[in-house]
């Protein structure tokens, strides 16, 4: 039986884009981050001569901080470069040049999502279990509704016996109506979201999944079949496919990004809970081995600290 969890008359709150503090708010969710690699790096880089040792402490701290050997090896490359090419003679310039070589890492995974082509723009999430696909999407629908966008939230996630409470709970909040179905697959959900939120003009429907591991072979082929249903709803859709990880994760992300990629052609990444771990330096790892496009990062619990990634940001606050 399909169900509403309509929305209220609540008004909506403050965009997250007029929200102030942003800068500061990311520096303070990367603290456990830049404690482990900025401050281990500002020890290295107060001065003194730049010679193998250096590179060689430098090349502990980034992979403590779980850049990974080939992100590291990359930035150890460059910044050897601009050593050469700039002629830096001290270690104390190396910091600013180790900034900007993880900028220039990180850039091509500064895309914003473009949502213009298509209405209802389909976003379909997935992720391992505890990842945080559900508070993702309330924090999306915030976000979008902050560009003047309606949304509209399809239940998915069938599995996990609180789910559906838990996104009528941010369907609540973000005075958007959430789509359940009860005694159903995920797929049939989204599958009757779609037609309605074409019924009633909506521009975005952000469909939520059940947490699955890479390994649970036939929860993977679910997700193949949830992608198809959506197809069959809406011509091209679904037009984003975003895989939301746990930053807490490290290394271990690389291999969720391997797996939900190869079975369902990932568009867009969202690292969640960067503000609860020293490993965030994994996204030059995932920059280097796999560069899909982070669309939103995670600082905090508070429902607009999550926002589009941009590079410079997130190496100025990291190396602070």
């Amino acid at each position: 039986m399909l169900s509403f969890f309509k929305k209220s008359d609540k008004t909506a709150d403050e965009s997250p884009e007029q929200a102030p503090g942003w800068a500061a708010r990311l520096r303070q969710g990367l603290t456990k981050t830049r404690d482990n690699l900025g401050k281990q790096i500002s020890g290295l880089l107060g001065g003194g001569k730049i010679d193998d040792e250096l590179y060689e402490e430098l090349e502990t701290a980034l992979l403590s901080a779980d850049v990974g050997v080939s992100a590291t090896q990359h930035l150890l490359d460059d910044l050897k470069n601009r050593v050469k090419r700039d002629r830096l003679e001290d270690a104390a310039q190396l910091k600013a040049a180790l900034r900007d070589g993880l900028e220039a890492l990180l850039v091509p995974l500064e895309a914003p999502l473009d949502i213009s082509a298509h209405r209802p723009y389909v976003i379909m999430l997935a992720g391992v279990n505890g990842a945080g696909k559900t508070t993702t999407i309330g924090k999306l629908a915030k976000h979008f509704q902050a560009q003047g966008k309606s949304v509209l939230l399809a239940a998915g996630d069938t599995f996990r016996a609180a789910a559906r409470e838990q996104l009528a709970v941010w369907g609540e909040r973000n005075n958007v109506t959430v789509i359940t179905q009860e005694g159903s697959d995920s797929a049939a959900v989204i599958f009757d979201a779609i037609h309605a939120a074409r019924a009633r003009g909506i521009d975005i429907v952000l469909a939520d999944t059940a947490g699955r591991l890479p390994t649970q072979l036939h929860l993977m082929e679910e997700l193949k079949k949830i992608k198809r249903v959506i197809a069959k709803a809406e011509p091209d859709a679904p037009h984003e496919i975003m895989l939301v990880l746990d930053a807490n994760t490290g290394q271990n992300a690389i291999a969720q990004v391997k797996s939900f990629d190869d079975a369902l052609q990932v568009t867009g990444l969202v690292l969640t809970k960067l503000d609860g771990t020293a490993k965030g330096g994994v996204i030059a790892a995932i920059a280097k081995t796999r560069p899909i496009p982070v669309r939103f990062i995670g600082v905090g619990e508070q429902i607009d600290d999550l926002r589009p990634f941009v590079a410079r940001e997130f190496a100025e606050a990291l190396f602070e």
